[in-house]
């Protein structure tokens, strides 16, 4: 059974994050508000009440945190930008000091020997662009191209691969169908328009992007579909759910078109929001890479109430992470060898851009913080990683979440992801144990392979 030394030479060892998780400065330097910016500040929108105002204060640290990155060896950092910070409205007049940020931490990680991996979108659209209906809008597709062109015309001399979108069905069925996130609308079905709006984004996006001579890539949220049962009910379900988080956002991307939606109603235009020539533009550019983040698998059953065509069922006999997600490494493994079975050879190449877990981290008297249960989480997934990879899944890298404790959304702080502890009173940033862990992974894989 191979083992996460296995994997083979050339692999890239990451971490991730997010800018409206991390950055804070939400004021500064001529920043517009974000969608985040506005929820956050309802009252009961966030477990805490508080908002990302200052996060890690990583707008101000952004050297500190260059070097903890060092620190472990990696070969690259994917990170977000901002929207807002660069078109503090979301179209038209660029702002220079926002732009001049992103310089800076390019140049930062370059100097530092490792590869920036931009996100243009994890979720922090401008306000403005959501005051006039959000990822509803056609036209939002549209101005995040212009907004693309911008950041590419600006970094893309020295970032050679970027990802348009993060996790657009989280940000689709959070954001808008069920209103537990930013722009907190609850749609249910009818949020929909915000899948094909996204996708056609990303289309519009990468075309500009491969205008420039750059890589493209997404970054999806999926998840393996377990049947709670043989049931016809229970399978039947299921498919209905894999349709909808897993192959909405991928087949129109592989395959040039949208997977059948029939259980939940819903024609093949998604209600009138697709156009003619629209897949052609999401799936014409293709993709350099398909970024997977995975976190757990999702057990289905039958509905039991009238609405959506299944019900979520407990992963039952496994290990839960802090936030309660059931810890099942051979998922990765399974997922992985979905992907490539479902896809063949229209699957590019898959790095995983997130993999990690919330542990309730104690710190000790003298400062150590032996987040065990964080070591054997990543420990397990990578050896499942490099059990596929042995199965003959192309996979190029590992991104964990995250480098930093940050703002984990509307639970506020009160979910720990990071390899690094972050003090949110005075930003003090304490490596953990599993820092170390990683560290030495990668140096141990690195040697591995040395000639």
């Amino acid at each position: 059974m191979p083992n996460r030394l296995d994997l083979p030479e050339g692999f890239r060892w990451g971490v991730s994050t997010a800018a409206y998780q991390i950055e804070g400065a939400v004021a500064e330097d001529g920043r517009g508000p974000s969608v985040w910016d506005v929820f956050a500040a309802r009252p009961g929108a966030v477990k805490d009440g508080r908002t990302g105002e200052v996060a890690c204060d990583h707008y101000h640290r952004y050297p500190e945190d260059i070097a903890l990155m060092r620190g472990l060896g990696l070969d690259g950092y994917r990170f977000s930008i901002a929207w807002p910070r660069i078109q503090p409205t979301g179209a038209g007049a660029v702002n220079p000091a926002g732009l001049a940020f992103y310089d800076r931490l390019v140049d930062g990680l370059l100097e530092a020997g490792i590869t920036p991996l931009p996100t243009l979108f994890h979720w922090d659209l401008p306000q403005a662009l959501e005051d006039a209906d959000g990822w509803l809008n056609r036209d939002t597709a549209y101005r995040f191209a212009e907004y693309a062109a911008v950041v590419a015309d600006r970094l893309g001399d020295r970032v050679p691969a970027w990802i348009t979108l993060n996790e657009p069905f989280v940000h689709m069925v959070y954001g808008y169908a069920l209103g537990i996130h930013a722009p907190g609308r609850a749609l249910m079905l009818d949020a929909l328009p915000a899948a094909h709006h996204q996708l056609l984004a990303h289309g519009l996006a990468a075309a500009v992007l491969r205008e420039r001579g750059l890589d493209v890539m997404i970054a999806n949220n999926l998840t393996p579909v377990r049947a709670a049962s043989s049931d016809h009910g229970d399978a039947a379900a299921a498919a209905a759910y894999d349709a909808l988080h897993n192959r909405l956002f991928t087949d129109p991307l592989l395959l040039g078109r949208y997977p059948d939606l029939s259980a939940f109603g819903v024609p093949e235009d998604l209600g009138g929001s697709v156009r003619p020539g629209d897949l052609e533009i999401i799936a014409g550019p293709g993709l350099d890479g398909l970024g997977v983040n995975y976190y757990n698998p999702t057990r289905i059953a039958a509905p039991t109430e009238p609405g959506l065509p299944f019900g979520e069922a407990p992963v039952e006999g496994v290990p839960r992470t802090a936030f309660g997600w059931p810890v099942v490494p051979e998922g990765l493994r399974e997922l992985l060898l979905t992907l490539a079975e479902r896809y063949g050879s229209a699957l590019p190449p898959i790095t995983i851009t997130e993999n990690g877990c919330s542990v309730a981290d104690e710190v000790r008297p003298d400062g150590a913080i032996p987040d065990q249960a964080r070591i054997d989480y990543l420990a397990g997934h990578l050896d499942a990683l490099a059990a596929a990879v042995d199965d003959g899944v192309d996979v190029r890298g590992y991104y964990t979440w995250s480098l930093l404790d940050n703002y984990e959304w509307a639970e506020g702080f009160g979910q720990r992801f990071g390899l690094v502890h972050v003090d949110f009173g005075t930003q003090r940033r304490t490596p953990k144990a599993s820092y170390a862990w990683y560290r030495e992974l990668i140096t141990a894989h690195r040697a591995r392979h040395r000639p």
